[in-house]
């Protein structure tokens, strides 16, 4: 790893401390970029996390913009030269979206998805994309298309989902960036996982443009954000991300604070209690005390509330889902070419489907079977507690547990909705939510805490991050086990490597995105 004057790796830096070295010809771009391929390939065999590598075409963008650099130029894009991955589910142009369905492998996107495309303007290379649960609907990153993540820190525990591969490509110190999506903790829980920093914002602040599965009638529930190594980063990429795009009818132009300067003396700060289920780990519970303690030390004014109505609103998650769109999981396969509930699919071991996507289809066969009005009166149920955590919350922060224990093992989380009722809720509000890394716990796995803020206060809880990042270290590098993970992985299917993407609409981050 190479190393800078002040002892620090390239690998270890905020994109932000990047983008001002390159800046500054103290480090060039095929450095930074070589720097982070290495580490991405070191963890490879392990990870399994890039799944569609650009490592060629970065170097050569890197070449190019060292070019560039050379002649002088007087303004440059504020992520010049930075690497960053993409969650396979958001569309690079001229790369695959299949999102891990095997139906959607032939598709190859025309267009960048709008977050993606202000990214790649603002300077960025991107260095491949990441692996996700099959149609972004699980907990844990697995699908039939590119197989499963691990884990960055135990192979033998899940990297989370929907977005592990980020978490995984983000928490190896091989990406100081990632680009994902979150509708119930896609981004918190890998964050989580990994011991990285991950940013679901405010609804309406971002578009979802590009990403699939699209959001239909819960556009209020469905994100993109961003999982980045270090807390800094978080708040520069949401300014260049944010905004509408005339196609998104959701988002509305915002005012983002400045989390740098915003004091947490005197913010109230509020611990739920009596919410969770007899098992929840107390290492997790005592990880976010300790969070709720720092902040008291920064002058925030922590209380507690009793609050029982999360302790089931993740089983419904499923029926909300459904009530608000109108379609099925299920449905929304089947238009892709994919038929989840064929016999031959919900029997087959090594089918198409996963698991966890076969129980979620026919979890929807039986909430369907409900009659309306006890589907319409728990989605109302599941609002109100949403309005009361909302109102709970006000101009403060609420810290709260994003899983009931540290990285469960593989396969661990299937057919178990009621992990995601740490995270829904927030979703459901609609609220901004920073997952914050507080170290690692007993057996080595990272913990951390969700601080979320009101609705358009995202610089409160990433001033918070901010906040914990100095009292415990934020991201911690992972130690790197034996990579000779035999028939573990030995049965993936083969990544698609080496893949080209456009140039012509700057896909890859090429020349003519930053050269003014």
């Amino acid at each position: 790893m190479m190393l800078r004057p002040d002892g620090t790796t390239i690998t270890d830096e905020s994109a932000i401390a990047l983008a001002a070295s390159i800046r500054a010809r103290e480090v060039s771009v095929r450095a930074v970029i070589d720097a982070h391929i290495a580490v991405l390939e070191r963890f490879a065999p392990a990870t399994n996390a890039v799944v569609v590598d650009c490592y060629d075409p970065a170097r050569a963008q890197a070449d190019a913009a060292d070019a560039h650099l050379a002649t002088g130029p007087e303004h440059l894009p504020p992520l010049f030269g930075v690497p960053i991955t993409v969650k396979e589910s958001l569309a690079v142009a001229g790369l695959p979206n299949t999102a891990g369905v095997v139906a959607r492998r032939h598709l190859r996107p025309t267009a960048n998805a709008t977050v993606v495309q202000r990214v790649l303007d603002a300077g960025a290379i991107v260095l491949g994309l990441t692996n996700t649960a099959e149609g972004c609907m699980w907990l844990e990153s697995t699908n039939r298309v590119y197989g499963r993540t691990s884990n960055v820190h135990d192979r033998t525990r899940t990297a989370g989902g929907s977005s592990g591969g980020e978490g995984a490509a983000v928490g190896s110190g091989g990406s100081p960036l990632g680009l994902a999506t979150d509708t119930l903790g896609s981004i918190r829980v890998p964050a989580f996982c990994n011991g990285v920093f991950g940013h679901r914002p405010s609804t309406g602040l971002l578009p979802t443009t590009g990403a699939w599965p699209p959001p239909f009638g819960v556009a209020a529930l469905c994100s993109n954000g961003v999982i980045a190594r270090r807390a800094a980063d978080l708040m520069p990429l949401l300014r260049i991300m944010a905004g509408p795009d005339g196609t998104d009818p959701l988002v509305r132009a915002a005012t983002l604070g400045e989390p740098a300067t915003t004091s947490m003396r005197g913010v109230p700060v509020v611990l739920l209690d009596a919410t969770f289920a007899p098992g929840f780990g107390r290492e997790v519970l005592a990880a976010r005390d300790r969070a709720a303690a720092a902040l008291t030390e920064a002058g925030a004014e922590v209380t507690r509330v009793p609050m029982r109505s999360l302790r089931t609103i993740g089983l419904f998650a499923t029926i909300v889902l459904a009530e608000e769109t109108g379609i099925s999981f299920a449905e929304i396969m089947r238009g892709e070419g994919a038929d989840i509930l064929a016999p031959r699919q919900l029997v087959a071991r090594r089918g198409d489907h996963t698991l966890a996507t076969r129980l979620l289809a026919l979890g929807e066969l039986i909430a369907a079977r409900l009659p309306t009005r006890v589907a319409r009166r728990i989605t109302a149920a599941a609002h109100r507690t949403a309005a009361e955590v909302t109102e709970i919350i006000g101009d403060g922060l609420l810290l709260h547990p994003t899983l009931s224990t540290v990285a469960p093992r593989h396969g661990r989380t299937t057919g178990r909705l009621w992990r995601t009722n740490t995270v829904a809720p927030f979703s459901l509000a609609g609220l901004p939510v920073t997952q914050v890394p507080l170290g690692r716990g007993a057996h080595g796995l990272p913990v951390g805490v969700q601080v979320v803020a009101g609705h358009n206060r995202d610089h409160l809880s990433i001033a918070a991050a901010l906040t914990l990042e100095k009292a415990f270290g934020g991201w911690v590098r992972p130690r790197v086990r034996s990579l000779d993970v035999g028939a573990e992985l030995g049965d993936r299917p083969a990544p698609v490597m080496g893949a080209t993407p456009q140039t012509t609409t700057g896909a890859t981050g090429s020349s003519a995105n930053w050269v003014r």
